[in-house]
């Protein structure tokens, strides 16, 4: 299993035309092959710091979502409401192993 954690800062005035790109996104993302979890979160403190938490089956499946269509409609569509370029951090997965608990 992989995990990649993507933080990203938007500009004020786009916090909910991201939240509403993302949301499309997130519906598709879920449906896909060998997709865990598909979650977005928004920093209770700073209304423009997300966090978008990715788990996928295998790095195939992860690589895969980044090829699929809604993925880059997305990515076009929130470029210019980010605040600083979104960084994504891959992990591995300690525990849960067991598919069931996702």
């Amino acid at each position: 299993m992989i995990v990649t954690c993507v933080h990203v800062r938007v500009k004020p005035e786009h916090v909910q035309d991201f939240i509403r790109a993302s949301s499309r996104n997130h519906e598709s993302s879920i449906h896909e092959p060998g997709n865990l979890r598909f979650d977005i979160l928004q920093s209770s403190t700073d209304s423009t710091r997300f966090l978008l938490y990715e788990a996928y089956e295998s790095e195939e499946a992860a690589a895969a979502h980044k090829n699929t269509e809604h993925y880059r409609v997305w990515r076009e569509t929130v470029a210019d409401w980010m605040a600083a370029p979104r960084e994504g951090v891959p992990y591995n997965v300690v525990r849960p192993l067991e598919r069931d608990l996702w």
